[in-house]
């Protein structure tokens, strides 16, 4: 079966696409799985094919709970969490349940452009929140509040897609304290948090649900596989319970019963933190080899930050070229990166551009870089 047939990882001939943030096929835990399965299906148990519990299995989040508290430096109440079927659809649930069209919500700029996709799908008006190498600017936020209330922020805390910045924990804690302030929401997106290749980074937003109303969102896409579309909420029972006694979950029970079976045998087969351990060893040495790369081919022409984790090279043309001017050379070339302008709600960014290091090889981002400076040579001489 091919790529095109069955994912969204579509690249076409021999094309390199840098933009592609999914994970490599070849790093997908099919044995893993293989093993839970049928772990979980060696116990007789139907009910795992039943109607799920609205908030999710109880074994299952006292599983997760007691994962999260041992990495998140923070105890974790299986009480405080929701089963969901990955971010993308929590942020629609959270949407559907806590905005009505018309509602203001304040994002990072930049931030990940498909979230921009679900807050407009809600009929929903964003504004953007300045951000520096160090992630959202506390005082543009505060700036911004000053004139409009926001039914939430959503950020992305932890080596920020697409910028790959890391809150730092001072920030965390006065972003929380704004939200309980000002009576708006926090949408953290976690994803990342546990894909950290130097140093720890700062206690996730789980660690602030007590000093606002905090909602830490969590996924298994990235730190086991996005197929399985399943993450989770955490957040204090009194945010959660509007999401629980929702109609929709009425009708059809909890998300993801089985999958969730499926991944509580990940945990008591004790495989989960051996895989996020194989995968962030691939993940640092590919970061490496791109950010020499790129040092090696364009030189001083681009400055970035490199980042401790996440998926995610924000590069910066120092000459500020705009990178939209290189998009015809790129076909020439068979190479593709997502233009920064992509990840700004007010188009922003227009001489920076984010190239991923999940989906390819060491040897073919050199590759894709190689190429890149060639498009970028070969469109400066035609101008």
């Amino acid at each position: 079966m091919s790529l095109q047939a069955s994912t969204q990882s579509v690249v076409p001939g021999n094309i390199i696409d840098l933009g592609l943030g999914h994970p490599d096929p070849s790093l997908l835990p099919l044995e893993v799985i293989q093993k839970a399965s049928i772990h979980r299906t060696a116990q007789k148990d139907p009910l795992i094919l039943q109607y799920g519990l609205e908030q999710g299995d109880e074994s299952f989040r006292k599983l997760l709970a007691d994962y999260l508290s041992f990495n998140c430096s923070c105890p974790v109440k299986e009480n405080h969490l929701f089963i969901t079927n990955g971010v993308s659809q929590a942020l629609d649930l959270l949407c559907t349940i806590f905005t009505v069209p018309g509602d203001t919500v304040f994002v990072e700029d930049p931030t990940y452009f498909l979230s921009l996709r679900i807050f407009e799908d809600h009929g929903l008006k964003v504004i953007p929140i300045a951000t520096d190498s160090k992630g959202l600017i506390v005082e543009d936020l505060e700036d911004k509040l000053k004139s409009v209330k926001p039914a939430f922020l959503y950020t992305i805390p932890t080596h920020q897609n697409p910028s790959g910045a890391t809150l730092p924990r001072e920030r965390r804690m006065e972003i929380a304290e704004l939200g309980g302030k000002h009576n708006f929401l926090i949408l953290a997106d976690e994803v990342y948090h546990f894909l950290t290749y130097r140093g720890e980074p700062p206690p996730g937003f789980s660690n602030f649900i007590d000093r606002g109303p905090v909602i830490s969102l969590g996924s298994f896409s990235k730190i086991l596989a996005p197929g399985l579309r399943l993450g989770w909420i955490h957040a204090s029972p009194s945010l959660l319970k509007p999401l629980i006694t929702c109609g929709f979950l009425d009708s059809g029970g909890g998300l993801a019963p089985f999958l969730s079976s499926i991944v509580r045998s990940v945990f008591e087969l004790d495989l989960l933190q051996k895989h996020i351990d194989y995968l962030c060893r691939v993940y640092r040495e590919r970061l490496e080899a791109l950010v020499n790369s790129l040092r090696r081919e364009f030189g001083k022409l681009v400055d970035f930050t490199v980042p401790c984790g996440g998926f995610f090279l924000w590069v910066r043309f120092t000459d500020n070229t705009d990178v939209t001017s290189l998009l015809p050379e790129l076909e020439k070339y068979s190479v593709r990166f997502m233009p920064g302008i992509r990840c700004s709600e007010q188009g922003s960014f227009r001489n920076y551009m984010r190239i991923s290091f999940s989906f390819y090889n060491s040897n073919n981002l050199e590759e894709g870089v190689r190429r890149l400076h060639k498009a970028y040579v070969s469109s400066n001489h035609s101008h």
